[in-house]
């Protein structure tokens, strides 16, 4: 960053709750209590929502059904079309992306900061394994910049 402040920015892809069983869930809530506890550093989470685009999967099943030239399948998809249109205008579907950012503590020594930030990305990545989550550190400048850009640009709106 400009003032010479390291931030690691990691990608949770996030889990269904709903779907899983009370047991499931229970496990799941303890595994993140544990995760609470273990980050004795500060982090950030942002939560990207954008509200999903369904035009291409629905084009991408008419182009399907024209190869198919199934009047069956074409009353399914009809009637698949309807209910998903209808579910849309009520839930308003939307995409959900999860990032954690972690950044150094006042070291000077680049590669004190580097490895601390690893550390911390290891104990998070671990914590979050258990409760089903997959995670991934991202590296590129470029991906890092775009949700940074993203996420600020947002807030700026909502003054």
């Amino acid at each position: 960053m400009k003032n010479k402040r390291y931030v690691k920015i990691i990608k949770v892809d996030p889990i269904n709750f709903n779907l899983k069983s009370n047991l499931e869930k229970e496990s799941i809530l303890n595994s993140y209590k544990i995760f609470l506890k273990t980050c004795s550093f500060d982090i950030q989470i942002i939560i990207q929502s954008s509200k999903e685009n369904l035009s291409k999967n629905m084009e991408n099943i008419k182009k399907n059904l024209k190869k198919e030239n199934n009047k069956y399948l074409e009353e399914i998809a009809k009637s698949y079309f309807e209910y998903i249109q209808k579910y849309n205008s009520i839930k308003n579907s939307s995409t959900k992306k999860f990032y954690i950012i972690i950044s150094n503590e006042n070291e000077d020594n680049e590669e004190n900061i580097f490895q601390n930030l690893n550390e911390k990305y290891f104990k998070i990545k671990e914590c979050l394994f258990r409760c089903g989550n997959q995670v991934q550190d991202l590296n590129s400048k470029k991906e890092v910049k775009e949700i940074l850009n993203i996420f600020l640009n947002s807030r700026m709106y909502l003054k």
